[in-house]
């Protein structure tokens, strides 16, 4: 398990990623809202936010935070502990000040709730991902807070079938070939698997990559850009991945 820093692979053995795998392609998973829930949980703990709020401010509350929570990615990054700072700097501009220290508290048990949050994989993940594992080079390339990240990894029960996981900070072209790079991958055999457009299939068809869309229920608006009209493929369900991927041939 690998932060961007420092690289090393999750077999043993090895060192580039799967390199005795015999699909010839290099599969890449997104972690959160692709392999597992994320985005619901911040959704319910930003649900408690306006109801503390209260319906005159919750509306600008809305909006405040996620200016907030933008302008916060460079000193925080991405995760629960950046968005969980940017509501309590949300809330004390909203009230001019005046939120109580209990509701700050409140703040507070609410994100170390997100943090102890189950795991809890999408339907169809651990086969789709077990079954590939057997064939192809798979790497987990998540972005996120590391220690969070790093725990949603060990508790998914998934990290023993990828031969590489990276934690990066920012998903950017620049990202990609760094990790590409890294661990002996060629662009033009690289398919990106994500519930991203912005974070999973642009910056991966920008590099030369293939991608397949899986969408969530729920996407971070920060996150919203409009989908290329061609070059990547979209599924409703991880269990779709594995045709895609036997068409790919080798």
């Amino acid at each position: 398990m690998t932060s961007e820093n420092k690289a090393s692979d999750n077999r043993a053995g090895e060192t580039k990623a799967g390199e005795n795998k015999t699909g010839g392609w290099t599969i890449g998973f997104d972690g959160d809202d692709t392999l597992w829930h994320n985005e619901s949980i911040f959704s319910m703990t930003q649900d408690k936010f306006r109801a503390m709020l209260g319906e005159d401010l919750a509306a600008d509350g809305d909006r405040r935070l996620l200016d907030t929570e933008r302008g916060n990615l460079g000193l925080f990054g991405y995760g629960i502990k950046g968005f969980i700072l940017s509501m309590i700097e949300t809330a004390i501009e909203v009230t001019d000040g005046r939120i109580e220290a209990r509701d700050i508290q409140a703040m507070i048990e609410a994100g170390k709730a997100m943090l102890r949050h189950p795991v809890e994989l999408l339907d169809g993940v651990a086969e789709t991902v077990e079954y590939l594992s057997h064939s192809h080079r798979l790497v987990l390339v998540t972005k996120g807070d590391l220690f969070d990240q790093e725990s949603k990894i060990a508790r998914s029960g998934l990290a023993e079938m990828f031969d590489a996981i990276e934690i990066v900070s920012e998903k950017d072209p620049a990202t990609y070939r760094r990790v590409l790079t890294r661990h002996g991958i060629a662009p033009e055999r690289f398919l990106m698997v994500g519930n991203s457009v912005r974070s999973d299939i642009l910056p991966v068809l920008e590099i030369g990559g293939r991608a397949v869309h899986v969408p969530y229920h729920i996407t971070w608006a920060h996150e919203h850009v409009e989908p290329p009209e061609q070059g990547y493929e979209r599924i409703d369900a991880m269990a779709e991945l594995t045709g895609i991927v036997h068409g790919l041939g080798h």
